[in-house]
C-alpha cells in the first residue's frame, strides 16, 4: 500500500537540511599519512569557519588533534594548495594558513621554520640526514608578474634557513628522498602545460652539500604525464599515461617496466599538492585505480609480480597511503559519505575499520537516492557519460502526472571527474523531489588520456553539447520535465553554465558559482598555475581574440534570457569577483531575472558553514520562485532582481 504524500516537486519536507549539510559535514582533504601506528589526515570544518584541522589516530590514544586550535593547517600554493602537511618518525611539519610560514612539532614544542615573507609553501618531504625540510615553494616578487617557484630546503632547526635546490621550470612538484638519502627525484614542467598533460620525471644524485648533482630526465616528456614518483627500498615507482592511461611503472636500469597495464587510471590530475593513489606495505604496492569512472583498490606483489583486485566496498577511493596501522585512503560509496578508512593488511583476514566519517547526520536507506551510471549519444558521433540521481524520499512522491525538475551538474576543472558517491548537496536536492544529472562530458579525467584531450581548443562546446545532450536524453526517456531543466556548476563548470545558458535555448534556469563570463579577464587575472590554461582548452590567445570574445558569455548577454543565480567569494583570486558582477550587471541592464550573493572571506570555494547554508538555501528559492513551488521548511528567501519578469514581485 503506497503511504506517500503527493507533492509539487521541490516543496517535499527533507530530513536533510541546508544546515545539516552546513554545520554536520566535514572537508576530508585528498592526503593521508601514515607514520608508525599513527594515521594523520586534514580536515575542513566549515563550523569553525572552515578551519583546516590535522587529526590523528592511533590504538593507544584513539581520535585526537595534535596540534592546539589557533593552528590552519592549509597552503596556498598554486591558490589550490594540498600537500600542506607532512609527517615522520613523530616529527610534524606543516604550513600555517595565518602566516604561510612551515613550522616543526617535535615531542610538543612547535617552532616556526621559515619567517613570514610574500611566499607559499607546500608538499614537503624530510631529510633527516641533513636535518632539513625539502618542499616546493612559491616566492612572490614586486614587480613581476607571475611568483617564482622552486624546490628548496629549509633547515629543521629554525634558524631560518633556506637554500633554493631547483629552479627555472616555472613548476614543480613531488620532491621525493630515496630511502638512504642519496637519491632526490621530482616533477616539473613549464607553461602553457599542465600537469596532466605534460610533466617531466628528474632523478639527480645529492653531493656533500645536499646540492642536486647530475639530474637527469628520467620518464615523462611533452605527450606524457607523470603522477606520483614515489621511493620504496631505493627503487622508484611512478604512475605514467604514456600508454594512453595513467599506469603503475617501476624505473630500473633506466628503464620504465610497466608493472599492472590495463585500460585503467591509476593517477589523476595534480590540481593540488600531495595527491596519491599508491601505498607500500612490505614487498607490496596497494593502488586506487578508476575503470569508467568507479574506483576500485588492488594489490600488486613486488616479488611475484603479481596482481590482484581487493573487494571493498567503495566507488570512490582517493589520498592513499600505508604504514605499520594498515593502508589508509578516503573512501566514498554511493550511499557512503566520505570517510577516513584503514584497511587492516596484518591478518589472514582484511578488516576495515572507519576513523572518521565527513557527515555527521544520518539518513535513512530509503531517502539516499543512489545514482545510476548513464551514457549517451553527442556531437559529432560521440559518446559522453554520467550519473543520475532521481529523486527518492520515503513519504513524498510527485503529483499525479508530474515530472520532476533536472539539475545538471557541469564539475570543476574542467579537467576533473565525478564518480557514483554520495555527496550530501545532491541528497538535498533529490529528497526535495529534483533529479541530478553529474556529467562527465568529454574532457574529464578518468576515461583514459583521449578522452580528457578531445576538449582540446573545444571548451566551452563539447563540455556544453554533453550537458546538453544528457538533459535531453534523461527527458526523451520520460524520466524528467524537459521544461524544467536547469544547469549549475563552479569554476570551469560555472563557465559551461553561462555558456549552456548563453548560447543555447535548453535550460530554464541556471546556477554559477564564481563562474567564467569572460575569458580574456580570466587570463589577465587568473592566478600562474592556470595562467596558460587556455591555450589548449582553446587556443593561444594572440591572434586568436577573436575567438575568445566568440566564446566569452558577457560579450553575448543579449542572447541570454532565462533567470540566473550568480554565488560568489570576495577573495578569489582564481576566478576574481569581477567575472561574475560584469555578467549580473548586464543581464540587470538587459531585464532578465538574476540574483547575485558575494560572499565576504570566501575565497574559490566555499569553506564557512554560513555561506554553504546561505549559499544551497537562496539556489532552492531561486528555483522555487521561479517555477512556483514553495520550499517546505524555514528557508531564507533570496532577492531576485527584474523579477518582474516572472510575474513575481521582489521580496
Amino acid at each position: 500500500m503506497n503511504t506517500k504524500q503527493q507533492l509539487p516537486c521541490g516543496s517535499w519536507p527533507s530530513p536533510l537540511s541546508a544546515a545539516d549539510i552546513a554545520s554536520s559535514s566535514l572537508r576530508l582533504d585528498r592526503q593521508t599519512a601514515v607514520d608508525g601506528d599513527t594515521v594523520y589526515w586534514v580536515e575542513g570544518r566549515p563550523a569553525e569557519a572552515g578551519r583546516n584541522v590535522l587529526m590523528a589516530w592511533s590504538a593507544q590514544r584513539g581520535l585526537h588533534e595534535p596540534l592546539s586550535k589557533e593552528w590552519n593547517v592549509n597552503s596556498r600554493a598554486h591558490e589550490y594548495g594540498g600537500g600542506a602537511f607532512a609527517v615522520d618518525k613523530g616529527v610534524i611539519c606543516f604550513v600555517h594558513d595565518g602566516d604561510r610560514c612551515l613550522y616543526l612539532s617535535r615531542d610538543n614544542d612547535i617552532i616556526r621554520l621559515t619567517e613570514p615573507a610574500k611566499t607559499n609553501y607546500a608538499d614537503m618531504c624530510f631529510d633527516f640526514v641533513r636535518n632539513r625540510i625539502v618542499c616546493v615553494r612559491e616566492r612572490f616578487v614586486d614587480g613581476q608578474q607571475e611568483p617564482v617557484t622552486e624546490l628548496v630546503a629549509v633547515d629543521m632547526s629554525g634558524s631560518g634557513n633556506v637554500s633554493v635546490l631547483q629552479s627555472g621550470h616555472d613548476f614543480y612538484s613531488t620532491p621525493r628522498l630515496s630511502q638512504d638519502g642519496k637519491r632526490m627525484s621530482w616533477l616539473a614542467w613549464d607553461h602553457p602545460c599542465m600537469p596532466w598533460n605534460s610533466t617531466r620525471l628528474y632523478v639527480a644524485g645529492l653531493n656533500d652539500s645536499g646540492a642536486p648533482v647530475q639530474s637527469m630526465v628520467v620518464a615523462g616528456g611533452d605527450d606524457e604525464s607523470v603522477f606520483q614518483p614515489h621511493w620504496h627500498d631505493n627503487a622508484l615507482y611512478l604512475v605514467s599515461d604514456r600508454s594512453g592511461w595513467w599506469n603503475l611503472y617501476c624505473l630500473g636500469d633506466d628503464k620504465l617496466r610497466a608493472l599492472v597495464p590495463m585500460q585503467a587510471e591509476f593517477g589523476l590530475p595534480q590540481w593540488v599538492f600531495g595527491m596519491s593513489t599508491c601505498g607500500f606495505v612490505g614487498d607490496a604496492i596497494y593502488c586506487a585505480y578508476c575503470v569508467n569512472a568507479e574506483w576500485k583498490l588492488g594489490r600488486y606483489s613486488i616479488a611475484s609480480s603479481k596482481w590482484q583486485p581487493l573487494d571493498v566496498p567503495y566507488t570512490y577511493i582517493n589520498a592513499v597511503s600505508a604504514g605499520p596501522a594498515g593502508l589508509v585512503f578516503i573512501g566514498a560509496g554511493s550511499a557512503t559519505a566520505a570517510e577516513i578508512v584503514v584497511l587492516n593488511i596484518g591478518g589472514q583476514a582484511q578488516e576495515l575499520q572507519v576513523l572518521r566519517r565527513s557527515a555527521g547526520f544520518n539518513l535513512q536507506q530509503e531517502d539516499i537516492s543512489i545514482p545510476e551510471a548513464v551514457s549517451f549519444s553527442t556531437t559529432d558521433n560521440d559518446t559522453a557519460y554520467g550519473f543520475y540521481y532521481p529523486p527518492t524520499n520515503s513519504a513524498c512522491e510527485p503529483v499525479s502526472g508530474e515530472l520532476p525538475p533536472l539539475i545538471v551538474k557541469s564539475h570543476g576543472g574542467p579537467t576533473a571527474a565525478v564518480a557514483a558517491r554520495f555527496e550530501p548537496k545532491f541528497q538535498f536536492w533529490t529528497s526535495r523531489g529534483f533529479g541530478v544529472l553529474d556529467v562527465n562530458y568529454r574532457g574529464s579525467t578518468g576515461y583514459g588520456r583521449a578522452y580528457h584531450q578531445k576538449l582540446d581548443g573545444k571548451w566551452g562546446i563539447y563540455d556544453v553539447d554533453d550537458c546538453i545532450a544528457g538533459a535531453r536524453y534523461l527527458a526523451e526517456k520520460g524520466l524528467v520535465d524537459g521544461k524544467r531543466l536547469i544547469i549549475t556548476g563552479g569554476s570551469a563548470g560555472g563557465y559551461t553554465t553561462l555558456c549552456a545558458l548563453t548560447f543555447h535555448d535548453v535550460f530554464a534556469a541556471g546556477a554559477s558559482s564564481y563562474g567564467i563570463g569572460d575569458l580574456e579577464a580570466l587570463l589577465r587575472d587568473t592566478h600562474k598555475f592556470e595562467a596558460r590554461y587556455l591555450d589548449g582548452l582553446v587556443a593561444p590567445f594572440n591572434g586568436n581574440e577573436g575567438l575568445y570574445r566568440q566564446r566569452s558569455p558577457l560579450y553575448h548577454a543579449d542572447k541570454l534570457s532565462c533567470p540566473v543565480i550568480f554565488f560568489q567569494g570576495d577573495e578569489d583570486r582564481a576566478v576574481p569577483p569581477n567575472q561574475a558582477e560584469s555578467m549580473v550587471s548586464a543581464l540587470e541592464h538587459k531585464g532578465v531575472p538574476v540574483a547575485y550573493i558575494l560572499f565576504e572571506g570566501e575565497g574559490h570555494g566555499f569553506r564557512r558553514a554560513d555561506t554553504i547554508m546561505r549559499a544551497l538555501e537562496s539556489e532552492l528559492s531561486f528555483y522555487g520562485q521561479l517555477f512556483g513551488f514553495v520550499p517546505a521548511g524555514n528557508v531564507r528567501s533570496v532577492i531576485i532582481k527584474n523579477s518582474g519578469a516572472i510575474g513575481a514581485a521582489p521580496e
